[in-house]
C-alpha cells in the first residue's frame, strides 16, 4: 500500500460504540476502540477499525443508525445466508440426493424472497429517510438570551416560525441557564410554558435566577442527537440545533481548497497540503493543511461546497458529513460544532493525480478567539475590524462605570 493509500484508508478508520441501548451497544465492532485513551478525537487512529469516535450530535445519529438499524440486519442476513447454503450443501450434493427434482418454481418460495427484501427496506427506510432530511435541511432554532436581574421570572419566547414549524410541544423548547462559565439545561419541572402554538410563548421559572445570570431559551423543531429506539430504549439527547450562526463557502480545485466567508466581508484563504517538514507530528503529514477552517465553538455552522474544474468531496468523519462539490453547482450541509480543538478530513472523490493531497484542518475555537481570528483575516485582506473595536468601546464604558468619582 503507498503513503497516499494509507493515508486516506486511515482517514476512514476508527469507530465508538457511544448510542442507545447501553452496554449492548459494546459489544459491537469497534466498540472497544471508544474507552481507548490514546484515540484523539477528530482524526484517524492507526490500527483501528470502523468510524472515528462521533463528534457532533448528528455524527451520534448516524452511528446509531449504522450500530443500531444496520448492523443487526447485516448479521441476520449474513447468518442465515450462510446457514441455507450449509444446509444446501449438505442435503443437496450428489451422494445424498442422487436423483435430483424436476420443478423449477416455487411460488411460496418466490412470494417469500420478493416480500422479505421489501419489508427489510422498508424498515431500513424507516429510520434513514428521517436522518436524510435532518443531514439536507439546514435547521432553524430560535436562541434568545436574556440577563436575569435577580427577581425576573417570567420570559418570552417569539414564536417566529411558519406556521408548520411553529413550536406547538414540550420538547419544542428548551431552557438553559449559564453558570460559573457552564450552560446547564434546566428539567420540565423547574418552569412552565404558557402559550404553545401562539406567536408569543412565556417561560415561567419556578424561581428567579441569580442576578446576572444568563438565560437562554432555544426554540424550534431542527431536533438532532440520539433519541430513545423506537421510542422505548435508551437515553434521550437530541437537542434543538439552532440557526447558522456562520457560513463557510468552500471551493474545491485541482488540488486544493479556498474558503471564503461572506458574512465577515468575504476573504478568503486558500488550504492546500502542508509540507512534511513543517509539522511537527508527521502523522498528520496529508491531513494538515497551510490554512485551517476556523469556526466558533457550539454554534451551527453552513458549508456550502462548490468547485472550479472537476467534482471534488468535502468530508469530515469526525462529524459523520461528506458533501460533493460540483463545478457549476452549490451544495450545502451544516454541522454543531463541537468543543474546541482540531478535527481532520480529505477530499473524499477521486479527483486526479493529486486527490491524497487535498486535505481538510477544521479547527474550533471559542467564540472570542475565533472573533480575533476574523479580526486578524480581515485586516490581512485590507479590511476594518468587526469586532475589536466594540470589545475596546465595551471594555472602555466599562472601565469608566467603575471608575471612583472625581472628588
Amino acid at each position: 500500500m503507498t503513503e497516499s493509500q494509507s493515508a486516506m484508508t486511515m482517514t476512514n478508520l476508527k469507530t465508538s460504540a457511544t448510542l442507545t441501548l447501553g452496554a449492548a451497544l459494546m459489544a459491537l465492532p469497534g466498540a472497544a476502540y471508544a474507552q481507548d485513551e490514546t484515540v484523539q478525537p477528530g482524526r484517524p487512529s492507526e490500527g483501528a477499525i470502523g468510524m472515528q469516535p462521533a463528534s457532533t450530535p448528528l455524527a451520534d445519529e448516524v452511528h446509531q443508525f449504522h450500530n443500531v438499524v444496520l448492523l443487526p440486519v447485516i448479521s441476520v442476513i449474513c447468518l442465515f445466508v450462510l446457514g441455507l447454503l450449509i444446509w444446501v450443501i449438505l442435503r443437496y450434493n450428489k451422494r445424498a440426493n442422487p436423483v435430483p427434482k424436476k420443478f423449477s418454481h416455487n411460488t411460496l418460495v418466490e412470494v417469500l424472497w420478493t416480500a422479505i427484501p421489501i419489508m427489510i427496506l422498508l424498515y431500513i427506510a424507516l429510520f434513514s429517510f428521517d436522518l436524510l432530511y435532518k443531514e439536507d435541511v439546514i435547521p432553524d432554532g430560535i436562541k434568545t438570551t436574556y440577563v436575569s436581574d435577580g427577581t425576573q421570572t417570567d420570559y418570552l419566547f417569539e414564536n417566529d416560525f411558519q406556521p408548520s414549524r411553529m413550536v406547538t410541544r414540550d420538547n419544542h423548547l428548551e431552557v438553559y441557564i449559564r453558570q460559573d462559565g457552564e450552560l446547564l439545561e434546566l428539567a420540565g419541572g423547574d418552569y412552565e410554558l404558557d402559550g404553545l402554538g401562539e406567536p408569543q410563548i412565556q417561560v415561567s421559572l419556578n424561581n428567579p435566577a441569580p442576578a446576572g445570570t444568563e438565560i437562554q431559551i432555544v426554540g424550534g423543531r431542527s431536533r438532532t442527537g440520539v433519541e430513545p429506539f423506537l421510542g422505548l430504549f435508551g437515553e434521550d439527547t437530541a437537542r434543538i440545533a439552532t440557526r447558522p450562526s456562520v457560513t463557510i463557502k468552500a471551493t474545491g480545485y485541482q488540488w486544493g481548497w479556498n474558503y471564503s466567508y461572506p458574512d465577515y466581508g468575504d476573504f478568503e484563504l486558500d488550504a492546500l497540503n502542508a509540507p512534511r517538514e513543517s509539522l511537527d507530528d508527521p502523522s498528520l503529514y496529508r491531513l494538515a493543511a497551510t490554512n485551517n477552517v476556523v469556526v466558533p465553538e457550539g454554534e451551527t455552522i453552513r458549508i456550502i461546497t462548490t468547485a472550479r474544474d472537476v467534482i471534488h468531496s468535502w468530508a469530515m468523519p469526525a462529524f459523520a458529513l461528506k458533501i460533493d462539490a460540483v463545478p457549476g453547482r452549490h451544495n450545502e450541509t451544516w454541522f454543531r460544532a463541537p468543543e474546541a480543538g482540531m478535527y481532520y478530513g480529505q477530499c473524499s472523490e477521486i479527483c486526479g493525480k493529486d486527490h491524497a493531497f487535498m486535505p481538510i484542518a477544521l479547527e474550533v475555537l471559542p467564540r472570542d478567539d475565533y472573533e480575533a481570528w476574523i479580526d486578524e483575516q480581515r485586516a490581512l485582506a485590507g479590511m476594518e475590524p468587526m469586532f475589536e473595536n466594540e470589545t475596546r468601546l465595551a471594555d472602555a464604558a466599562s472601565s469608566e462605570t467603575d471608575a471612583p468619582a472625581a472628588e
